[in-house]
């Protein structure tokens, strides 16, 4: 298996498990089968339905898809964010100023 991406977040506002505060979360970037049943461009455009079934699949740790939806929006719009980023290309990344 490839080496993964991973993507270090931290959450403005803890998810609550239990006695265990979720703060600290990484993001896994997709592969295809993860992404099954979803509309890519949905993903792109940060659709809410497609975050909720996307991120308990690419979060370390999983997070559920019932906690995904109590985020905070500011939260879920960062995870989003990040989520679309993985689909850039390097050449898009260099263009934006990013790391590629």
């Amino acid at each position: 298996m490839s080496e993964d991406k991973l993507v270090a977040i931290t959450l403005d506002n803890p998810v609550i498990r239990g006695e265990t505060e979720i703060s600290d979360l990484k993001l896994r970037k997709p592969r295809a089968g993860e992404l099954r049943g979803l509309q890519l461009v949905d993903v792109l455009k940060l659709d809410v339905k497609s975050l909720v079934t996307l991120l308990p699949r690419i979060t370390m740790p999983p997070l559920t898809s019932h906690e995904v939806e109590q985020l905070d929006s500011e939260d879920l719009l960062t995870l989003g964010s990040e989520v679309a980023g993985f689909f850039l290309t390097r050449a898009e990344k260099t263009a934006a100023g990013l790391p590629a």
